[in-house]
């Protein structure tokens, strides 16, 4: 028993050094310097599912977990009792408040539903922490404004969870592909996701389940009738709790190719679609959208449907960059080049990392071909933290991408093409779509930026 548990963490400690070495020849030593006190927000899968990837790579002791579901809770508190190398139990809390008010966190994940990563985010870099927040930032582009502003006040680090940017063949791609200029001139880029991912379902009302806090999961969002456990998928499938589709899938691969070509804000957003098809469901997102981000010279492209088929079955999630030397289509699960003319096509798959880390075969939920990505997103992090650097994914760049996201869907609401200004944090032209980019909380709760 001791051999096999000596050659695991031989195992993880060299998987972690060689993360490391791609982020700097110093960043070997700031895992071995401090024990990071950590709590996490939202203890469902991806909460879960983050902080374990965190344990693998850094030194810390989970203090406190906090989860508006007391059965969901008191599981995640028992499973970080046994991963966590003290087996200590971490506290247990059902309001988030309760938590950060005991001030004794250097760092807090947020796996919490969408609607409530802003006043998350803002309230434990008020309490002295630095944050790891799920992405998208928020629901709409206010909440996103106030956390950069909290974030920067409070001279905190916060990562968003947009892992591509830490993806080994991503990285990989574009190093030896967009940068080394084998695309030549980059003018257009289609993205897409054509899962059948949306719920469809219309149950009628049933009783709150004793365990869950339904009014505090309910939180600022308007309150709809409880007819469903939220977790997982089903919340993704209201607007009252998320930016849809396009919130959810598009902001990944729109923030993957922002970050491939090194772009900052679209000058112009349109979009249309709708629900088309799956009117028989109680979702408010839609099935169908297309939304155009305009840049100087570049046209980038989202595309969704949560029905049919995908024109390319290797790629129904993913973007695709064409240049005028070739063309790159890329995804979580792979990445092709393919040359115009003379030249190699070249084709990777993603990274898996079961030898060294041979408990990610038994994590239930894991998602085997993201786990690499969020190892190196969260050391990335925690490499930030101890050099006063930003993170790849800085909540900068998580506003960037997704208030575009969010001013697609305002864009498909009003019918109109959006020009943002970021400088003035107003649509140019257009008071009424400024009114839009808040969104009103419901009361007792007040929105940061109101």
């Amino acid at each position: 028993m001791n051999v096999t548990m000596n050659r695991r963490g031989f195992l993880q400690a060299a998987a972690a050094s060689a993360a490391l070495s791609a982020l700097g020849a110093d960043a070997v030593d700031v895992v071995s310097q401090k024990t990071w006190r950590v709590g996490l927000i939202g203890s469902g899968w991806y909460g879960k599912s983050d902080l374990f990837r965190l344990m693998q790579v850094a030194p810390i002791e989970v203090i406190s977990v906090c989860d508006v579901d007391a059965q969901m809770l008191q599981g995640a508190a028992d499973l970080v009792s046994q991963r966590q190398k003290s087996g200590k139990t971490p506290r247990a809390y059902r309001d988030y408040r309760d938590m950060l008010a005991e001030k004794d966190l250097d760092i807090v994940l947020i796996g919490t539903p969408d609607h409530w990563h802003a006043l998350t985010m803002i309230a434990a870099v008020e309490a002295g922490a630095h944050v790891y927040v799920q992405k998208p930032t928020s629901v709409d582009v206010r909440e996103s404004e106030a956390m950069l502003d909290a974030a920067r006040r409070h001279n905190r680090v916060v990562q968003v969870g947009m892992q591509r940017r830490s993806t080994p063949h991503l990285v990989e791609a574009k190093k030896n592909i967009v940068d080394a200029g084998l695309l030549g001139k980059v003018a257009y880029v289609d993205m897409c996701c054509y899962y059948h991912m949306r719920a469809n379902e219309a149950p009628g009302p049933i009783p709150v389940p004793e365990f869950l806090d339904y009014e505090m999961w309910t939180g600022p969002a308007p309150m709809r009738p409880y007819d469903h456990l939220p977790h997982r998928g089903w919340w993704r499938a209201f607007m009252e709790y998320s930016n849809g589709i396009v919130g959810d899938m598009g902001v990944h691969m729109f923030d993957a190719v922002r970050w491939m070509l090194g772009l900052g804000w679209p000058t112009s957003i349109a979009s249309s679609g709708g629900i088309y098809l799956q009117k028989e469901s109680a979702a408010t997102t839609s099935d169908t959208q297309a939304a155009t981000f305009t840049y100087n010279d570049l046209t980038v492209v989202w595309q969704h449907r949560s029905w049919g088929d995908a024109p390319d079955p290797d790629y129904p999630w993913g973007f695709i960059l064409y240049g005028d030397k070739g063309t790159l289509k890329a995804s979580i699960n792979s990445y092709d080049f393919i040359p115009r003319g003379k030249g190699e096509s070249i084709h990777k798959d993603p990274v898996f990392e079961r030898e060294q880390y041979p408990e990610d075969l038994t994590e239930e939920g894991i998602e085997l071909q993201a786990a690499p990505a969020t190892r190196r997103h969260m050391l990335d992090f925690v490499t930030a933290i101890e050099t006063g650097a930003r993170p790849v994914a800085d909540i900068e760049e998580g506003y960037i991408s997704s208030a575009s996201c969010i001013l697609a869907n305002l864009a498909m609401k009003t019918g109109r093409t959006l020009f943002y200004d970021p400088g003035k944090r107003e649509i140019t032209g257009d008071p009424a779509a400024t009114e839009l980019l808040l969104r009103p909380y419901r009361s007792p709760w007040k929105h940061p930026a109101a």
